[in-house]
């Protein structure tokens, strides 16, 4: 069973019979949740996978004086209790966030390519360059489409079967819907200042957290490096993965999530535990 919803101006869809629980999928800047379809249609057999559009990204609205906090609140107001909650990239970063807010009771988590601080700092060499950042800012000024054909091309850097990657992102924007000027502006300055390294110490429910071995926008050692800091963490390493694993190697993470989110809250894996599954 199948559904499309738009709530608190977010658009989503779900599927699944929920035998499992509730699972959320959160995607990264620049795309839409077409890029979970494959992943969606794996997870939706055990559990009630719902897939979100972020503010302004596929056919979710962009209010221009929209803050963090408001999108977090938007977020929010449609997830349901006691779920999973999976992000990618800048979505990843989200669902830290989400995952602080004890009222969601979020009951565990898996962070795709994410790093709790997306640029470099003097204590973070796992970051991007603030320049690289500020650079395709400035491109996205002028034009929208090239900064998001130069973002899916450093997604698949060091990727196996990068060329269906490259499609799957490309269909996912063509068939769903591009991101708007200001949501990406937004989302940029999102990940030029957030630094989450605090926060995540102080998540304590179980975390996969899934690196791609040769990813170029997050780096591996950034994830080895979340891992670290989150109390209650598994790292799984995704040999010849770019930025999107879930896409080069879906039947993998599929599989992994799912052994990950049939344990129970009390068999996961202590203080700093990291373990490559």
């Amino acid at each position: 069973m199948s559904s499309a919803l738009a709530s608190a101006g977010l658009y989503s869809e779900s599927s699944g019979p929920g035998d499992a629980g509730p699972l959320v999928l959160l995607h990264g800047w620049g795309m839409n949740l077409r890029v979970f379809d494959g992943l969606r249609a794996a997870l939706a057999e055990h559990h009630r996978v719902t897939a979100i559009d972020l503010a302004g990204h596929g056919q979710s609205p962009w209010t221009a004086d929209s803050s963090p906090q408001q999108q977090l609140a938007s977020l929010a107001a449609v997830l349901p209790r006691d779920a999973v909650l999976v992000g990618w990239s800048l979505g990843g970063q989200l669902a830290l966030q989400l995952a602080a807010e004890a009222a969601l009771a979020v009951r565990q988590l898996v962070l795709i390519a994410t790093s709790p601080r997306f640029v470099r700092a003097d204590d973070w060499p796992h970051g991007l360059p603030t320049a690289t950042l500020r650079q395709f800012a400035a491109q996205l000024t002028h034009d929208a489409g090239q900064t998001i054909d130069d973002f899916i091309e450093l997604q698949l850097r060091g990727s196996a079967d990068a060329a269906a990657v490259r499609a799957a992102l490309q269909d996912a924007l063509r068939l769903h819907g591009a991101a708007g000027p200001g949501a990406l502006a937004a989302g940029l300055k999102l990940l030029e200042h957030n630094d989450l390294r605090a926060l995540a110490r102080r998540i304590e429910v179980p975390v996969l957290v899934i690196a791609g071995q040769y990813d170029r926008v997050t780096a591996p050692a950034a994830g080895q490096a979340l891992a670290q800091l989150l109390p209650r963490a598994q790292l799984l390493n995704i040999r010849r993965a770019g930025h999107a694993p879930f896409l080069s190697h879906q039947a993998q993470v599929a599989a992994a999530m799912l052994a990950f989110t049939r344990q129970d809250a009390p068999q996961s894996r202590t203080a700093g535990s990291r373990a490559a599954l």
